[in-house]
């Protein structure tokens, strides 16, 4: 498998394994739905821990980036 096609994978992860447990959820009845919630919480764990680390990282860049244009004599 080339590395790209690994990195999309592994993007997709996160929201396969939401997808999947919802479909799950719906399959099961009664108590046997408790077992799809490990499922539910790590998906979107993922995927909230990744949009707060995007954003970070955004925000970094952007105080780079007015610190830069401050420091430049021009």
């Amino acid at each position: 498998m080339k590395p790209d096609r690994s990195v999309v994978w592994v993007t997709l992860g996160a929201p396969l394994l939401l997808v999947l447990a919802i479909l799950s959820i719906q399959l099961r009845q009664g108590r046997d739905r408790i077992q799809v919630l490990p499922a539910v919480l790590v998906g979107s764990g993922l995927m909230i821990s990744r949009s707060i680390m995007r954003r970070r990282c955004r925000s970094r860049l952007l105080q780079d980036l007015h610190q830069a244009r401050a420091d430049d004599p021009h």
